[in-house]
């Protein structure tokens, strides 16, 4: 299947790891491109010294730049969680006019 590839940017809590590597994997499979986060923070703790609030900021707008390049969002969310980060690019991504899909199913 080779054309026009939709692309996905994955969102979600660092913390699930194995999760967003899962999901990348499926998705890519399945013939799309997929933008995921730039480092586990959360999951990977060697990172933690470095993220400063000014990081995260810088980290967080990146993000949402991801989502602009992107047609839709997957949103890693297991167990329901679904933190102040994600939270807020799943309402940016819907004011810009994305597609939310959700790894498993939102309250």
């Amino acid at each position: 299947m080779v054309g026009k590839y939709k692309v996905i940017t994955l969102c979600g809590s660092t913390r699930f790891k194995d999760e967003f590597l899962q999901v990348q994997k499926e998705l890519s499979l399945k013939g799309n491109i997929v933008i995921s986060v730039g480092l586990f923070g959360h999951a990977d703790g060697e990172f933690e010294n470095l993220i400063t609030a000014e990081v995260k900021m810088m980290l967080d707008d990146m993000h949402k730049r991801k989502i602009d390049m992107a047609d839709e969002i997957f949103v890693i969310n297991k167990g329901g969680y679904i933190g102040e980060s994600t939270k807020n690019e799943i309402e940016y991504a819907i004011k810009t006019g994305k597609r939310v899909n959700y790894l498993e199913p939102s309250s």
